[in-house]
């Protein structure tokens, strides 16, 4: 059974719509949760936002019974947070059970102030959210801050750019990737093996270290400098070769003991064994890169490499900025309006600037006409890109990269193409505030863990921004309230 927010009051609980906020603070939760209550008393945006929020009801369960969850309400909340404050789940937990307002904006009162939130709640519930789904909320709180402006219907004139969005991983090399694959292999193995009463891996602790010693032997010889010449370079193989015959040794051991385990498990068993296989596939690959890379001298092309085996979607990026060789994560484009409002995103899985440019803006322009212009950078351009951007949008910014032809010199000089190139480097602040405030490294697993990470994040931003501009209106009333001078008294 779920609500999207319980429509009978509890004891001392304050209306949302009556929440005060100290316009003096300079923490990013006021403008978060002022953002929130604006999307709860305006009566047509919540009504829209509500009608979304229960898609998160899997088709089928009646919300009308079965046991309480969580209401809807209050996992956006939650999530809102989450990314808008770049918190971890233990700190939304601690929050949701300590800070006086962000508990009113919850929902709950002097009635029920001992109720704490279970982590693993608030962990499952905010997961429920799908890309879709924030994406449909996204939309409707950027127009209701259109609105709030008196803009709606405007010419909107964008400035898009990518990111790279790092994912929760280690620097990678082939040594330790491969060290990761056997430490998940012989673990699951060892503690699977010992739950159904085989003996085959009660040594898994002793395996592992085993294999962290080789490993640790070939680590420390390749960066030492006490060898020189061939020697080195002998002791730096053969200790590789002595680190990957151990490993192979236990890879081919571990395919015989899912094979014991699938015939005499049930599916519980079977869907571990699948687990455990895939890692022995990230093992076997990385055993062929190493001995192919070290015995043999060969060069790995990098479309064969792989950078985390937990996090498969990571890509090794570099985009030539100093002090950052290379970033591992996936790049993410957005686009901005000229009011801060993130219209729409992208996430580049194996992708590149100049191959998103134009499916952003078409998709962009769907859910809002009233785009009329776009900025880029030089990375984003193709004579194909321009032609096709031209006929979408009524203006386009899109320098070549090298010189300018002469039509293209002519082009530039329009003041409104002026006007957007100037503005174009705006879109680093956004980038820098969706980075601070949790996109600076993706902290869910999996690609799809990472897409509604980012639609989170986005999402988070706006409201955010609704939150800002509501933030400067009570502001500016404030300080006009203070400035009037004190009636006389009859």
């Amino acid at each position: 059974m779920r609500e999207v927010l319980q429509s009978q009051a509890k004891l001392g609980q304050v209306n949302i719509a009556d929440i005060e906020f100290d316009l003096r603070s300079r923490d990013e939760i006021p403008r978060l949760l002022m953002g929130l209550q604006f999307i709860y008393c305006n009566r047509a945006v919540r009504r829209k936002v509500f009608r979304i929020l229960k898609g998160l009801i899997k088709p089928g369960i009646d919300m009308d019974n079965g046991r309480p969850g969580m209401e809807l309400w209050k996992i956006l909340v939650l999530g809102t947070l989450r990314l808008g404050c770049n918190w971890d789940f233990d700190k939304v937990k601690e929050i949701a059970d300590r800070h006086e307002t962000v508990r009113q904006m919850l929902g709950h009162g002097i009635g029920d102030s001992k109720y704490r939130y279970a982590l693993q709640t608030i962990r499952d519930n905010v997961s429920l959210f799908t890309p879709e789904i924030l994406e449909k909320i996204d939309e409707v709180v950027v127009k209701a801050g259109h609105r709030l402006l008196g803009v709606e219907g405007e010419p909107i004139k964008a400035r898009c750019d990518s990111f790279v969005v790092e994912t929760d991983v280690h620097f990678p090399t082939d040594i330790n990737l491969l060290l990761d694959a056997m430490r998940k292999i012989v673990t699951l193995l060892g503690r699977m093996c010992g739950s159904m009463g085989l003996t085959m891996w009660r040594q898994s602790v002793h395996i592992m270290k085993k294999l962290k010693r080789l490993y640790r032997v070939a680590q420390k010889l390749k960066r030492s400098n006490k060898r020189s010449g061939g020697s080195k370079e002998a002791a730096v193989a053969a200790a590789h070769r002595e680190y990957i015959e151990a490993a192979r040794e236990y890879v081919e051991r571990a395919r015989e003991s899912i094979e014991a385990i699938r015939e005499v498990g049930g599916v519980v068993e079977a869907i571990i064994a699948d687990e455990i296989e895939r890692y022995v596939v990230h093992a076997e690959r990385q055993i062929d890169q190493i001995g192919r890379r070290m015995l043999e001298g060969e060069k790995i092309p990098h479309g064969e490499k792989v950078f985390s085996i937990f996090e498969e979607h990571t890509e090794w990026i570099q985009k030539g900025k100093a002090g950052v060789p290379q970033e591992l994560g996936v790049r993410v484009c957005v686009v901005e309006d000229q009011y801060g409002f993130i219209l729409h995103h992208m996430v580049m899985q194996e992708l590149t600037d100049e191959r998103v440019a134009v499916p952003i803006v078409e998709q962009t322009k769907e859910r809002y006409p009233e785009l009329w212009s776009c900025s880029f950078d030089k990375a984003f351009w193709t004579p194909e890109n321009k032609r096709r951007l031209a006929k979408i949008l009524g203006s386009v910014a899109l320098r070549r990269k090298g010189r300018a032809t002469e039509a293209e010199q002519l082009e530039q000089s329009d003041p409104e193409y002026q006007r957007a190139c100037r503005q174009h480097p705006a879109i680093e602040s956004a980038i820098h505030a969706l980075e601070n405030h949790g996109l600076d490294r993706c902290r869910d697993h999996g690609i799809e863990g990472f897409r509604r990470y980012v639609a989170m994040a986005m999402v988070a931003r706006n409201i955010q921004q609704l939150g800002n501009i509501l933030f400067e209106i009570q502001k500016r009333k404030l300080k006009k309230e203070e400035s009037k001078p004190y009636s006389k008294a009859s």
